[in-house]
């Protein structure tokens, strides 16, 4: 996660937060169109998953993953 790919480490904590949240709207905000490494698109589906938000599980499923 770097400044690099638009993914900063503030930008994921508050990923992170909105993701508990159960915020979708803030999620898909702070997503935009980026791409994400495997391993953090991972972390946000489990995430996702503790507070059974499928439409967020979803949205974070449908992420382009960077190769």
């Amino acid at each position: 996660m770097n400044d690099k790919n638009g993914h900063g480490i503030a930008n994921f904590a508050a990923l992170k937060t909105a993701v508990v949240n159960g915020e979708l709207q803030s999620v898909k905000e702070l997503l935009g169109d980026q791409e994400m490494q495997d391993i953090e698109k991972s972390y946000l589906v489990d995430l996702a998953k503790l507070s059974n938000n499928h439409a967020i599980i979803k949205l974070l499923k449908d992420i382009p993953e960077k190769e």
